[in-house]
């Protein structure tokens, strides 16, 4: 298995991956998924959570099963490769908060970083402010890394509690199988479901949890990390995991353009609003969020999967953030931004900045 395991951590298996995301993507959307958003992890967790009830935001509730796949795809590469190691105890409060407030920015903004990534490729340059944003954000997020911010180590721990997350998203697979939406009903069984609007567009089930799965498999193999991909660049001049957002976004731009999906502009854009100043704002949050905590909510996915607690308390607090955004009046939509999501990334950002300021170890 030597090759195999390392082929997908070479420049060209990084690319790969990034290549297979901005094909499989598109022909999601194509497939059914909402208007550039073939995936996106912060509107899929939001879809969720409203699934579960902890919105009732009736337009975006969905049991997504690219999630769940890209937990369990991860969880199955980990112990093929030898790679599950259960480890936790790293600041698990902080980055529930950072998953919260990361929710909140990214739905601000309509989006995670492959989302922005995605909306870019197929046109909509509304996303060119989300991704200053993101970048900014992880910028500001390096700083606080090179002045010595640090979440702590986290400790080898029960099998049990790596398998916790994984166990979750099989449960909502099973929940999604047992209780199906049935056409003309907002709810079956437990789950809510949405009749109209980005909740009701959804790819076939067996076609999203497959898709799910192979991203989850190769992205842990890869390391795929949006988040990642920019701090490196950045503090080490490294642009090995940066390759793979580049195939991303050249084979989604390809991939739509064959589809018929590309179409250039700010005005009207599938789940996305005009407002630049709150684009950007939002994913400076988001972007701070992701660098604190150590990844983009893609790569938390992954490693929840191969058995960080750490990680899976991030991906929970995105979800529970999710809940708070649209009950709270802070997600934005194609009108603008929520009646209260200002005054949500300003406390935000303030909670981030005051994480930032206080975790630093100083030199012995």
């Amino acid at each position: 298995m030597g090759s195999i395991k390392n082929i997908f951590a070479t420049r060209w298996g990084i690319i790969g991956v990034g290549a297979f995301i901005g094909i499989l993507a598109p022909l999601l959307q194509k497939l059914g998924n909402p208007g550039n958003m073939g995936i996106c992890v912060a509107c899929f967790d939001r879809d969720i959570a409203g699934a579960l009830g902890l919105h009732r935001a009736d337009v975006v509730q969905y049991m997504r099963p690219e999630i769940l796949g890209f937990v369990l795809g991860s969880l199955i590469a980990a112990y093929m490769f030898k790679e599950f190691r259960p480890r936790a105890g790293s600041a698990p409060i902080v980055r529930f908060v950072l998953g919260v407030f990361a929710m909140i920015g990214g739905l601000v903004f309509l989006g995670c970083p492959w989302r922005a990534l995605l909306r870019l490729s197929a046109g909509d340059g509304n996303a060119i402010f989300g991704l200053l944003g993101l970048i900014g954000g992880i910028w500001i997020g390096i700083l606080f890394l090179k002045g010595g911010y640090n979440l702590g180590r986290a400790e080898k721990t029960y099998t049990s509690v790596g398998w916790l997350l994984p166990l979750i998203m099989l449960g909502f697979l099973v929940l999604r199988i047992v209780f199906p939406p049935i056409e003309g009903q907002a709810r079956s069984g437990v789950l809510f479901y949405s009749l109209k609007g980005p909740g009701a567009m959804y790819a076939p089930l067996a076609v999203s949890l497959l898709v799910g799965l192979a991203v989850g498999f190769l992205a842990q193999r890869s390391r795929f990390c949006t988040m990642g991909a920019f701090r490196d660049l950045i503090l080490f001049r490294q642009s090995h995991l940066f390759m793979g957002l580049l195939g991303l976004v050249v084979f989604a731009f390809l991939t739509n353009l064959i589809l018929g999906q590309f179409n250039a502009g700010f005005e009207k854009q599938p789940v996305a609003h005009t407002m630049s100043l709150w684009n950007f704002s939002g994913m400076v949050l988001a972007g701070l969020a992701f660098a604190l905590a150590g990844g983009c909510p893609g790569r938390q996915l992954f490693l929840s999967g191969e058995g960080d607690g750490d990680a899976a308390v991030f991906v929970l607090g995105m979800i529970v953030g999710a809940g708070i955004s649209h009950n709270f009046g802070l997600a934005s939509s194609p009108a603008g931004v929520g009646p209260y999501g200002i005054p949500a990334v300003i406390i935000g950002l303030l909670t981030c900045l005051f994480i930032g300021f206080t975790m630093r170890r100083k030199a012995a």
